[in-house]
């Protein structure tokens, strides 16, 4: 099979091309994962699933930690919540959008394996962090706004707060193995809420 190519035919613009083949591969991660779980993803099968040439593969992939984080960002990556001029409705927001994400076929087998594979000997720590920050950025862009917009309190602790978010769906999915729903978001609008709005 021809480098970089998704299926036989006529080699295209190079843009459109690359997206399909990162498209390609990184659905077929998915698909395995969700299927058979991390056990059966390997490179080999990736590019078989895909349909797409191993060279290919590692040049924009260099490891399977890069191949899996970039799958898992393809479903659980960065938000954009827009100022709404009210910290709980932006939070609300977020945990919205997490909890529908999370409820795609196989998030949960491949969030657990990220989490699993971030213990394993070799796993690059720094790239499981930068990911982990890129996907909570948005909840602490909310606090922050909060703050400088005088509903969230100039003391808060938004490490602590932020971790409380992202954490509570990703446990009730992967730990729990329930998928998170509209009742747990409210929860937790509600409890983050109480911990770092202004007082009345």
């Amino acid at each position: 099979m021809a480098d970089d190519q998704v299926e036989p035919g006529r080699r295209g613009r190079g843009r459109p091309r690359e997206e399909r083949v990162t498209r390609a591969v990184l659905d077929a991660v998915v698909e395995l994962v969700a299927e058979q779980g991390m056990g059966a993803l390997t490179m080999d099968a990736v590019a078989s699933r895909a349909g797409v040439s191993k060279p290919a593969m590692y040049r924009r992939w260099p490891t399977k930690q890069d191949l899996v984080i970039a799958a898992a960002e393809s479903r659980i990556g960065p938000l954009d919540v827009p100022d709404m001029d009210d910290f709980r409705a932006e939070l609300r927001a977020v945990l919205t959008a997490r909890m529908e994400a999370y409820r795609q076929p196989g998030i949960d087998r491949l969030l657990a394996g990220v989490i699993g594979a971030s213990a394993e000997q070799g796993f690059v720590r720094e790239a499981f962090v930068a990911y982990a920050a890129r996907v909570t950025s948005e909840t602490r862009h909310v606090l922050e706004r909060g703050i400088a917009r005088g509903d969230v309190r100039a003391d808060a602790d938004l490490s602590a707060a932020t971790t409380l978010v992202a954490s509570s769906l990703l446990f009730r999915l992967v730990v729990e193995q329930q998928r998170p729903d509209e009742s747990l978001v409210e929860s937790m609008v509600d409890l983050v809420g109480r911990a770092v709005a202004v007082p009345a």
